[in-house]
């Protein structure tokens, strides 16, 4: 995996269990891109520090006492980019639903670890003005045949309406929808989600991602841009990706 050094993030890590730091530490100096500010072994300590300090990252762990990293992740006014790492998959739901940038399960690899930290460098990067030459907005019906579908969440079947899709983002066992006013995970397979989003509207692009091709504000290589995300485009679903983008120009 690419490793980055033209932009550095600052970074601190939070968890009780000092072996699970020592790893992150190890981790951090292991990827130029990374400076790491500090580590704490409580969320309490960690608020204080987060008041008086500039930080892009906080790889945060969930389970500690006194405050949950959730509970600090909802505390905060201002909220950073945040990794979860923790030992539990059973708060991928919540954490998704808070916008974090990633759920890594303990124990983490390098490698697991790097893609998360690169996808936390690519949205900074972005987000920093970074801009390439625009495609043309490819045009798309104003409305589909059927315009809506319905997904299963951990709690309740949910609606969602096909055109303010902007992308789908597999998360491990969930996939991610996500809309410009909220995102949604579901357990759907990717079968399922390509039988709710067909082409040429949506398009898959990578095993992890699908777009809306509408959505689409630039291409740059083999990534897109829509909204804040940079999203890869895989060599096995390039030529598939490009050929519809050929034929709405």
């Amino acid at each position: 995996m690419k490793l980055r050094i033209d932009m550095k993030i600052n970074c601190i890590a939070i968890d009780d269990e000092p072996l699970a730091l020592d790893i992150i530490r190890d981790y951090c100096t292991k990827v130029p891109f990374l400076n790491l500010l500090n580590t704490f072994d409580n969320a309490i300590e960690t608020l204080e520090y987060l008041r008086n300090n500039h930080v892009d990252l906080i790889l945060l762990d969930i389970q500690m006492e006194e405050l949950t990293g959730l509970q600090l992740l909802n505390s905060l006014n201002v909220k950073p980019y945040v990794i979860l790492t923790t030992a539990y998959d059973s708060y991928a739901m919540q954490g998704f639903e808070l916008d974090v940038a990633d759920y890594l399960l303990k124990p983490i690899s390098f490698e697991r670890f790097l893609k998360g930290v690169n996808k936390v460098y690519d949205r900074m990067r972005l987000g920093n003005g970074d801009q390439t030459e625009k495609l043309p907005t490819p045009h798309i019906p104003e409305s589909l045949d059927k315009d809506y579908f319905f997904v299963k969440t951990e709690t309740r079947i949910e609606k969602v309406t096909a055109s303010e899709v902007l992308y789908v983002e597999g998360m491990g066992d969930y996939w991610r929808i996500v809309t410009r006013n909220k995102r949604i995970m579901t357990l759907m397979n990717a079968k399922g989600i390509e039988d709710v989003l067909p082409e040429p509207q949506f398009c898959r692009v990578h095993k992890s991602y699908f777009v809306a091709v509408d959505k689409i504000e630039f291409v740059e290589r083999k990534h897109i841009k829509i909204a804040d995300q940079r999203i890869p485009i895989s060599d096995t679903y390039q030529k598939n990706f490009f050929d519809i983008i050929e034929k709405r120009k």
